[in-house]
């Protein structure tokens, strides 16, 4: 049986740099940048990749919806 591991993609040039997906993460995954988009906002990315699930918690607060999470099955 396969276990699923999640993805996480950001539209960084329309991200404003809320941090909401950041807070949300229960896993740690999410921090923001310490660069800056086209706008002049900091925006967020995959710090811990390997602990994401994919349970797209991120997605569903981020008001400019911005993020995409995918599940992607992974072989033991």
């Amino acid at each position: 049986m396969a276990k699923i591991k999640g993805f996480v993609e950001f539209s960084i040039e329309l991200c404003k740099g809320c941090e909401l997906c950041v807070d949300a993460c229960a896993f740690d995954v999410l921090e923001m940048s310490h660069q800056v988009n086209g706008k002049g906002y900091t925006f967020p990315f995959m710090k811990n990749p390997e602990q994401c699930t994919g349970c797209a918690s991120c997605a569903l607060v981020c008001p400019d919806v911005v993020i995409t999470v995918y599940k992607v099955p992974t072989k033991n």
